[in-house]
């Protein structure tokens, strides 16, 4: 093994156990080991805008293996794990929008020895402009070493290399790993497919709706709940650590604000009014929430500190003030209010000063999210139908990304390039999580085991 990497690197209070709504604990596994991080600087890509990379044909075929194995992951053995890695990478690549990968299911396999010494001239002419090629070893401790290469084919150069020790159970975090390396060197932007969403399963007749907390990766594998059900879950949002998730809980007909710690299983409770509380969303620095409460007919937007106490008012309007969404420097803090006579979004300073309206582009404006990238704001556009949209921060260019009858509750990929949201079937009641990339084009349906609401995208994992 120590051959193989050598090889590679020369290229507050916790609730009562009643009182939580948990199922079984649900730790995380340890963050990646990164065994190799380097790239060719002195490579010049030759990407320049998104019809370009639509066009470059990427080969990914199966990652080969030293020897056969079985691991944790999957009795048929590291050769079929390799499999499954590159088909999660194609997906992955094919997904966003921006590439055309040719997965290992029509491609030959190289062998180990050929992962670092590619057949410039076979890829060729297959036709692929770039390769991915790369490998799994299993280790004695029962963790995997996944290697992972780019090349350009036409230079016949390596423009990237990386590898990671990994737990068995968490090989598709390796293949994610892989698919955010690819994407940033060919695109110059931040990853996303190594993160995870959380969002709200709900099951049962319309009038008894039974919604749960849960979580899946990126592309809508390694579903599990969080809670068990008794308890009506709404609004999930991750820590900008990704170390928590914040959601709101009618335990017994009170609202209460929780923050589920990941690794632990636990929660603490945040606050708890006997007031309709909404929309509990993290600040930047993740030391407080925002959140909204109706007191005697008026609702108003309130800051608290995570650990708790007294809360602070922002606003005073008479009316509705909901949904505030920090700004990613935590300076502003977009929301929606009927102060005008109809939903419309505002910006306002992080201490509540400075309020404005910025939408006057017809129709109702709700549920804005600020892009972590600080540019734009996502929300539901109302006129007739639900549908997402997207502005800057003034309010200009306004852009519609989705035509469905009922879409809304947006939210960012940690690069603020895609945006997730759920769609309600017309006449069914029926909802699931879509996402759309910001040229509206490539829109595509997550799997879930049950509806699905209120998707909440998670920061790139640790």
């Amino acid at each position: 093994m120590k051959a193989l990497i050598a090889l590679l690197l020369a290229g507050t209070a916790t609730l009562p156990a009643a009182a939580q709504d948990l199922g079984a604990p649900q730790g995380e596994t340890a963050p990646v080991e990164v065994i190799d991080s380097s790239a060719d600087e002195d490579v010049e890509i030759r990407i320049t805008d998104e019809a370009a990379w639509s066009d470059i044909g990427i080969a990914i075929p199966a990652f080969a293996t030293d020897r056969e194995r079985a691991t944790p992951a999957n009795e048929a053995g590291t050769g079929a794990l390799g499999r499954e890695i590159a088909r999660v990478i194609t997906a992955n690549l094919r997904n966003n929008g921006l590439f055309k990968p040719v997965g290992p299911d029509s491609l030959p396999q190289p062998a180990f020895s050929a992962v670092r010494a590619p057949a410039y001239g076979a890829w060729a002419g297959q036709g692929a402009e770039m390769l991915v090629q790369g490998y799994v070893t299993a280790r004695d401790d029962g963790r995997l070493v996944v290697g992972c290469y780019l090349y350009d084919v036409q230079l016949q150069q390596q423009l990237v290399k990386e590898g990671w020790v990994v737990a068995a159970a968490d090989w598709r975090r390796a293949a994610h790993k892989c698919s955010d390396l690819i994407f940033s060197r060919l695109t110059g932007e931040s990853p996303f497919f190594d993160s995870r969403i959380a969002y709200i399963a709900e099951t049962g007749p319309k009038d008894r709706r039974v919604k749960r907390l849960a979580v899946m990766d990126s592309d809508g594998a390694n579903h599990r709940f969080l809670t068990l059900g008794s308890a009506t879950a709404l609004t999930p949002r991750y820590s900008p650590d990704y170390s928590k998730i914040l959601y709101l809980s009618y335990v017994d007909g009170n609202p209460r604000i929780y923050v589920y710690d990941i690794g632990s299983g636990k929660q603490t409770l945040v606050t708890e009014n006997r007031n309709p509380t909404l929309a509990p969303r993290w600040s930047p620095d993740g030391k407080s929430i925002l959140f909204s409460m109706a007191v005697a007919g008026n609702t108003d937007i309130y800051r608290i500190p995570v650990t708790g106490g007294t809360a602070k008012k922002l606003t005073d309007n008479p009316g509705i003030d909901v949904g505030g969404s920090f700004s990613p420097d935590g300076s502003k803090i977009v929301f929606e209010s009927d102060r005008s006579g109809s939903q419309q979004c505002y910006v306002m300073d992080a201490d509540g000063s400075n309020q404005k309206r910025i939408s006057f582009f017809g129709g109702r404006c709700a549920t804005p999210e600020w892009s972590p990238r600080g540019d734009q704001i996502a929300f539901t556009r109302i006129a007739g139908d639900f549908n997402v949209a997207v502005m800057n921060t003034s309010g200009g260019g306004m852009r519609v990304l989705t035509r469905g009858w009922q879409d809304e509750a947006p939210t960012w990929a940690p690069n603020g390039r895609i945006i997730q949201f759920f769609r309600t079937e017309k006449n069914t009641g029926r909802s699931g999580i879509w996402q759309v990339d910001l040229t509206g084009q490539n829109e595509r349906r997550l799997p879930t085991p049950v509806d699905a609401s209120d998707p909440a995208w998670g920061p790139i994992r640790p």
